[in-house]
């Protein structure tokens, strides 16, 4: 609770002139010029302020308010920053009105408090002065009998400051038995003894008065309130009497005692467990005890009471005695500054409570500092010193060292390794005094870190392959910082969907050197075989590696084909590939419908067929003729005629190339006419043998007498072949002979028709004497055919056959009579 004085008449008068200087003035107004506190107590100090809206021509605004007792190179010292005050202040703004509070006033807190406030323009800053003067005493509470008589006494409990609106409250033999104002009123005992306190101050009430004057019953704490650092001893004492026989008497904390096995009755701090060998009750002088406490620990801290016993009366525990208060030393970082790797550093050495009146000791890198002696410290130290201070005196409790962190290190934690889809964390750690704060840095494949998170740990609940990179923590307090070495996160997973490159890209052509490549993301990294889709469920593997390789790519090698990436984690398969391979057309074959005989005036189909990708183009020919009979892969001949007949083929040709079929025999048979035609050729054959009989027999039956170099008589002369001779062909007939070939084919089928055909031989002239007379050379064949004749031999109608009989005749012409 804060303690206010009240101002003056004409302190007041003042401040409000300054209140009504209106919104468009500088001006600060606080509450009272005066403050009277008492120490341990809590005081709040209020100003008002006022400022231009508009300044220089612009719009004024405050942005910094603070409040301050000293300045340093003439310019304030926020209170906030100053390490006397550290943890006890704080500054509260709100519609221009601003309120310092103090807690756990000090004696060293008195002093004129001032605001300022500054605003964003140039020389926009204002301070009130005079400001606020704050004056602290102790707990200088008394009690003081004002008039008395046999039966009743008027107590007045008065301090050297003046509380006026304040409770009170009172206490009698160590027992609270009101609250109320300053003023009390009792009956009149000579054994009873009385104390007061301000409510809200119970820890810091006034001595035990007796109201005769006499010795009565009465408890006086020497100390409210003890600050001791760890480790070291401490003595409480106080002051008590008596005027009946004091049987028992003993220290006791009240926070022990409800720990005991009777809550209700304070037990004895010298057989309390928890101080064995620690607690000393000493009596230096009648009326006064003393407890010592050694070797201090934080769990000393707490509230030590003085009882005794008469025969007849119990000191009561309502009043408060001695708060012990263990501090253990820290550094606090005020203020960082840095010069290259340098740290210029402004420290303090805190406790909970500083204990007045004493002289602090610095170590540096563990060597006193001998010039500095006071809380606080100012200095250039660098990343690896190390700052500790203590009391002096207490050297041996010593605050713990201040220090940048040393470099972190990095633990991973995982459950079944680090694999795709498992919990992943990492923890970051650094001895540092401030403790650390961390931040996690990502490398990218350029070696560049950018931010990634923050905080001691770093996990991925669900780890990706994404994930894996080179991961670096830093770890940085108020006097610097570092960097760790780098964790490599290497996220192993199974082979993703595996894709298919092409070499050369395009189209397929037969011939060409091919190469697909099998690649897939995968840690480790996978293995690959190919395979070729055939209905088979069981494929075989058609190659082991991630390139499949045709050095000269066939046609049969179209299909399509499928890659699999394998490693330890899984398998995958990859989709379809398809090999389209382009070639150009194979040998065509030609096939005819109808296949049996083919007769005149009926409709007869060729088919071309040739394995070709992309597919090909027809055209049809005949032999001996230079234009195409038709094109496309069906060729049609509704009204077949004898002179359709003879040796036909087609071409196949696409992009790639070109190929032709070999020639196919078209032989057409006639009607009945031609039938007859044949048998009449066959009767003429047959006339022409018995001609050639007789005249060979005739020949046979005369002399053979010629003269040498006699021409042979050529009125009989008969030649006969079983295949004509290159010689007998290429002869030069006599002028006035007639040859005549005959073949003879004999067919094994005996119900096929006899064809006969004649055909005229070329003329040939005798060139030595242009007027001899030219004589006609026939030739006759006959052949038989059966219906198991090959096309080969159809294809081939001017080949000679080995089984044809020729017969040459030659004649002279005859007058018949």
């Amino acid at each position: 609770m804060s303690l206010k004085a009240a101002a003056s008449g004409l302190v007041v008068f003042l401040l409000s002139v300054q209140v009504v200087q209106g919104l468009d003035v500088w001006g600060v107004t606080c509450s009272s010029p005066e403050i009277c506190a008492v120490k341990g107590s809590t005081v709040e100090i209020s100003c008002s302020y006022t400022y231009p809206s508009t300044w220089k021509g612009s719009v004024n605004t405050v942005k910094k308010t603070f409040w301050f007792t000293k300045k340093k190179d003439g310019e304030p010292v926020d209170l906030t920053t100053v390490s006397e005050y550290a943890g006890r202040v704080e500054d509260r703004c709100g519609n221009n009105i601003c309120t310092l509070r103090i807690r756990n006033l000090r004696e060293s807190d008195s002093a004129e408090y001032m605001f300022r406030f500054i605003t964003n323009q140039a020389g926009g800053t204002y301070s009130g002065s005079p400001g606020v003067t704050l004056s602290l005493t102790d707990t200088d509470l008394s009690v003081q009998v004002e008039s008395k008589d046999s039966i009743r006494a008027n107590l007045k409990c008065q301090s050297s400051c003046d509380l006026p609106g304040n409770d009170y409250v009172w206490y009698k033999n160590g027992g609270k038995i009101q609250t109320g104002t300053s003023s009390l009123q009792v009956d009149f005992n000579y054994l009873d003894s009385y104390s007061c306190a301000l409510k809200g101050f119970e820890d810091s009430p006034s001595p035990s008065v007796c109201v005769t004057g006499q010795n009565s019953n009465t408890v006086t704490s020497i100390q409210g309130s003890i600050c001791a650092p760890k480790g070291s001893s401490v003595d409480i004492s106080c002051t008590y009497s008596s005027n009946d026989c004091i049987t028992s008497k003993f220290w006791f904390s009240p926070k022990r005692s409800h720990q005991g096995q009777n809550p209700s009755q304070p037990e004895d701090l010298s057989e309390d467990s928890q101080y064995p060998g620690r607690v000393q009750i000493l009596e230096t002088e009648r009326g006064r005890s003393t407890l010592r406490i050694s070797d201090l620990r934080d769990s000393d801290s707490a509230q030590y009471l003085f009882t005794f016993k008469t025969p007849g009366f119990e000191w009561r525990s309502d009043l408060p005695g001695t708060t012990l208060t263990v501090t253990a030393l820290q550094v606090q970082v005020i203020n960082i500054s840095y010069q290259n790797s340098n740290t210029l550093a402004e420290l303090k050495c805190h406790s909970s409570c500083s204990p007045a009146g004493v002289s602090y000791v610095w170590f540096h890198n563990g060597e006193k500092v001998t010039q500095i002696s006071t809380s606080s410290f100012e200095g250039w130290i660098q990343l690896t010193d190390m700052i500790s201070c203590a009391l002096e005196g207490h050297e041996a409790f010593s605050s713990p060292t201040v220090y940048a962190p040393k470099r972190p290190s990095v633990s991973v934690s995982v459950s079944g390794g680090i694999e795709e889809g498992n919990s992943v964390t990492l923890t970051c750690s650094s001895d540092a005094n401030p403790a650390a704060e961390y931040k996690w840095h990502k490398g990218d494949n350029n070696g560049h870190l950018y931010y990634f998170n923050e905080g001691p740990q770093l996990v991925f609940s669900y780890i990706q392959s994404s994930d894996s990179a080179r991961y670096y923590c830093a770890a940085r307090n108020k006097l610097g910082g570092t960097a760790s070495q780098s964790f490599r996160i290497d996220v192993k997973y199974p082979p993703k969907l595996p894709s298919v490159s092409a070499r050369p890209s395009g189209e397929i052509n037969e011939g060409r050197s091919v190469t697909r490549t099998c690649h897939s993301d995968a840690n480790p990294a996978a293995t690959y075989t190919w395979y070729k889709k055939n209905g088979n469920a069981d494929l075989p593997p058609l190659s082991e590696g991630p390139q499949l390789v045709f050095s000269s790519i066939q046609s049969s090698d179209s299909g399509q084909y499928f890659c699999t990436a394998e490693n330890k984690l899984g398998r995958r398969k990859s989709n379809y590939i398809s090999f389209d391979v382009k070639y150009a057309p194979k040998l065509p074959s030609v096939s005819v419908s109808p296949s049996a005989e083919i007769k005149e005036g009926r409709s007869v189909t060729l088919t071309c067929s040739s394995d070709a990708n992309p597919a090909a183009n027809y055209t049809w020919y005949k032999e001996n003729e230079d234009s195409p009979k038709a094109s496309g892969q069906i060729f049609t001949i509704t009204d077949i005629r004898a002179e359709h007949s003879g040796s036909y083929s087609c071409g196949a040709q696409n992009k790639l190339g070109r190929s032709n079929s070999t020639l196919h025999q078209i032989d057409v048979s006639g009607s009945m006419k031609s039938v007859a035609a044949g048998l009449i050729t066959a009767v003429i054959v047959g006339i022409i043998f018995l001609i050639a009989f007789l005249l060979i027999r005739r020949k046979r039956s005369s002399k053979p007498t010629t003269e040498a170099g006699e021409r042979p008589d050529n009125d009989a002369q008969v030649r006969m072949y079983d295949r004509p001779s290159a010689e007998v062909q290429n002869a030069t007939p006599e002028p006035e002979a007639e040859v005549c070939y005959a073949s003879v084919r004999f067919i094994k089928n005996q119900d096929d028709a006899l064809y006969s055909n004649i055909k005229p031989a070329h003329l040939r002239r005798q060139k030595k004497d242009e007027k001899d007379t030219e004589e006609d050379v026939v030739y006759s064949t006959v052949t038989f055919k059966s219906h198991s004749a090959t096309a080969e031999s159809e294809r081939h109608e001017a080949a000679e056959d080995p089984s044809a009989l020729y017969s040459v005749v030659n004649k002279k012409p005859r007058v018949l009579t």
